[in-house]
């Protein structure tokens, strides 16, 4: 597998409007806008995590990102929605726990398709990778506001804990900032996801530069 390393998950109502402190709300030109700095910066996996938008909306976006990123090394999935991450080509599917069965998905999917499960704990992990899953996000690793749904962080030890056992990457999510991935790689993680990392910043391409600085050659 390349390398796999940092993965931007989209979220356009955080993202900030012209002129607007980080957290604002936006709308679906910033995202499309957002998401073309990141494949610019090189960013290893571009995630349209977009729930609420209707399918038409949903195909428009990720269909940009999908052409944007070709001839790249990013990687475009589509969270939850296999039939729009078919229908356009896209590198993979991103599976929650509610999500279609990985096996369902290895069925319909061809062989090279991504596939990555949201787990929240060393049980989950370990059952993505039995099913096939070719990376798995691990969250919430630190405290942060948008995963308070899954209870108290996980922490480092679980983190160490889950990448002692997985041969697959594992990506720590929740609450990681810039001062924080040396502790996730040295726990293990192979890389770190997330959507404020990528969204709180004025230049993705200084970001990810940063960000790459601190994984080792």
């Amino acid at each position: 597998m390349a390398p796999f390393r940092l993965c931007y998950i989209t979220d356009r109502k955080a993202l900030p409007r012209p002129n607007q402190a980080p957290g604002g709300g936006s709308d679906v030109g910033a995202l499309g806008a957002r998401i073309a700095e990141a494949i610019r910066a090189r960013i290893d996996v571009v995630q349209v995590r977009e729930k609420d938008l209707s399918t038409r909306e949903l195909l428009a976006v990720a269909e940009s990102a999908v052409r944007g990123a070709r001839g790249t090394s990013t990687r475009v999935v589509v969270n939850d929605r296999l039939d729009v991450a078919l229908a356009l080509g896209a590198a993979g599917v991103h599976l929650g726990q509610a999500s279609l069965p990985p096996e369902v998905v290895h069925r319909l999917a061809p062989p090279d398709f991504l596939m990555g499960v949201s787990c929240h704990s060393l049980a989950e992990a370990g059952q993505a990778e039995a099913a096939g899953a070719d990376y798995v996000l691990l969250g919430p690793i630190f405290e942060t506001p948008s995963k308070m749904a899954f209870g108290p962080p996980l922490g480092l030890e679980l983190l160490r804990a889950v990448t002692s056992r997985l041969k697959i990457p594992v990506l720590a999510l929740g609450g990681v900032t810039a001062e924080r991935v040396c502790a996730c790689l040295d726990a293990g993680a192979a890389g770190i996801a997330g959507i404020r990392i990528f969204q709180d910043c004025i230049s993705v391409v200084e970001r990810v530069r940063e960000l790459r600085a601190q994984f080792p050659d």
